[in-house]
């Protein structure tokens, strides 16, 4: 009996157990897309040469190249691969992937692709229901990655504050009076609204906007206007934010000195007091707040922030003093972890709350490609209402319709887009289901099989491993009782380094810094008596996506070929050591 079940069919398997079924289903792919060219026009001849013998030939040889280089890729279908947040794609998905290529449909814009977009719709509809959004009025698309997910979330966030901001400018300048540019920043949409009826012209606004006229002037009209230099917004994420939020401050001209850090809590999760400093600093420097970023499954460690604690101090500061600041949460790995039940007694309720709480985000990012188990590139913005999908807005008359509403193009920063994500992630809305009996099954299982392994490894002597551990990653160190951080370093870097070379087995490796992460890492250090000679923490880290870690006979198998991996590895470290204490000084 499993103990965690894998929805049958859902998976091709390290030894391609459903490749049957899979080349039955590649065959109705193909013969539909053969069929629908034939059927469609019927009074029209064949009109394509046939293919000449040579390129035929020099096709069929430079696809077995390419065939043959690609069997020698990294084995991320195996369970014996835990290095990093990838793994074998679900094979609805994957059906719906290959589909959507062989049409080769553009969402930019219904024109080009009627059924894609459409399509696409639906997708992101079934993942706001995941998360807890409306469907019918949460908005969306899909992006190549959580990366654009982000940055897409940063333009609408730039949108609103510059749409009050200039609003404000514009209310100082006609009425003579100081302006307050932080309050201005983040007027609530009830004051908003009540505030553009008393400008009564939506021109002078526009006149006013720093998005779309020359920044530096408004800047300084900003500074006269409120008697104080401008230095333009700040974003506020947490110590273990994604990179890309850096990317982020530097794409959109703010400087990375704009992404300010919010420092974490003893457990590495960011502390809700201290991120209400850095609110209240930024009010005291007059800095508005493009946006504070909540995460919901670190990159290095899968924690989830206490997004219900941000949600509700920004709620109440909206309740006592009318001042609204944009939430977003990325939640590019740990957003399907909303596919699991309510209570669902792996997570711990902290974390379980933390997730029923990110449909109170302004915005949301998700990664499909990630624990969706669809194919890469895909990842999604989702925005709680039209009013936060807003955009600046652009004009290209070949690719609009009146009669077709709006080009999705004009509100994304790709412009040509693929349908193989969203057709991707429908196939698996509507063949596996986002809930705890479909893809939640898998994540359940998931989360097992790192508690699994970390039971296992905890017998080992030197293995310490880094707590709290909050879904499906698990991250350790080798350290020997009362050794110097610098010396456990090094150990657990040759462990890597054992298992980068290992055919058998992979795992990854992460550092933490004192910087982002200092009780987390001191509290590490003091779990083995060790001396804190170093500013950073080397850790091996196991990201358990692998279906087969759900199941118990499969774990059975697998845990003590890991477990004697390991131990070689440390084995192989410490004689490492030894030699390099023994050598000549």
């Amino acid at each position: 009996m499993r103990s965690s079940p894998v929805p049958p069919g859902c998976f091709l398997g390290p030894k391609s157990e459903n490749a049957a079924w899979l080349r039955d289903q590649l065959d109705v792919v193909f013969d539909a897309w053969f069929e629908g060219r034939r059927r469609r026009f019927p009074g029209d001849d064949a009109q394509l040469a046939a293919t000449d013998a040579g390129t035929c030939r020099r096709t069929a040889e430079s696809l077995h190249a390419l065939l043959a280089a690609l069997d020698q890729e990294v084995p991320t279908y195996t369970p014996r691969y835990l290095g990093h947040m990838v793994s074998d794609p679900a094979l609805p998905a994957l059906l719906g992937h290959v589909a959507a290529l062989l049409h080769n449909p553009n969402n930019t814009s219904r024109e080009a692709a009627k059924v894609g977009t459409a399509i696409e719709a639906e997708a992101i509809a079934m993942l706001a229901r995941m998360i807890g959004y409306d469907p019918s009025a949460a908005r969306g698309h899909f992006t190549s990655g959580g990366t654009v997910a982000n940055l897409e979330a940063v333009w609408r966030a730039r949108f609103r504050l510059d749409h009050r901001l200039a609003l404000g400018l514009a209310l100082a300048e006609a009425e003579g009076r100081p302006l307050d540019v932080f309050a201005a920043a983040h007027m609530t949409e009830a004051r908003f609204q009540e505030r553009l009826a008393a400008l009564g012209e939506e021109a002078a606004m526009r006149a006013c906007s720093g998005v779309l006229n020359n920044p530096y002037e408004i800047a300084e009209r900003l500074r006269r206007a409120s008697g104080r230099p401008y230095r333009g917004p700040v974003i506020i994420a947490p110590g273990h934010r994604h990179y890309s939020w850096i990317k982020a401050a530097n794409v959109f001209g703010l400087g990375e000195a704009a992404c300010w850090t919010a420092p974490l809590d003893a457990d590495g999760r960011l502390d809700a007091e201290g991120l209400m400093a850095c609110i209240r600093r930024a009010r005291a420097e007059h800095r508005p707040i493009l946006m504070v970023v909540g995460v919901a499954g670190t990159t290095e460690l899968g924690a989830i922030d206490p997004v219900d604690k941000v949600a509700g101090r920004l709620e109440a500061l909206r309740e006592a003093e009318d001042l609204d600041i944009w939430l977003h949460v990325d939640a590019a790995y740990g957003g399907f972890f909303c596919t699991l039940a309510a209570d669902e007694p792996r997570l711990a309720p902290e974390r379980r709350r933390a997730l029923a709480a990110i449909r109170r985000a302004d915005s949301v990012t998700v990664d499909p490609h990630k624990l969706g188990y669809v194919p890469y590139a895909c990842g999604a913005l989702l925005v709680r209402d039209s009013s936060r999908d807003a955009v600046s807005s652009f004009a290209a008359p070949y690719v609009e319709r009146a009669e077709l509403g709006e080009a999705p193009w004009t509100r994304t920063l790709e412009g040509s887009r693929p349908a193989t994500g969203a057709a991707a992630v429908w196939m698996m809305g509507r063949s596996v289901g986002f809930g705890p009996e479909g893809l939640g099954a898998v994540l359940r299982g998931a989360i097992e099989g790192r508690a699994a392994i970390a039971e296992a490894l905890a017998q080992l002597p030197d293995v310490r491993l880094l707590e709290p551990a909050d879904t499906n990653i698990l991250c350790f160190s080798i350290a020997a009782e009362g050794e110097a951080l610098s010396a456990a370093n090094a150990r657990t870097s040759a462990a890597h380094a054992w298992f980068a070379a290992s055919p058998n087995l992979s795992l990854s490796r992460t550092v933490l810094g004192t910087e982002s992460a200092p009780d987390l890492v001191r509290r590490h250090v003091r779990s083995f008596r060790g001396r804190m000679e170093s500013d950073r923490l080397v850790l091996l880290r196991c990201v358990v996506m692998n279906p087969l870690w759900g199941e118990a006979d499969a774990r059975a198998r697998l845990l003590p070929q890991l477990v004697s991996e390991l131990r070689s590895a440390i084995d192989a470290g410490a004689e490492a050591a030894g030699r390099r204490a023994a050598a000549p000084a």
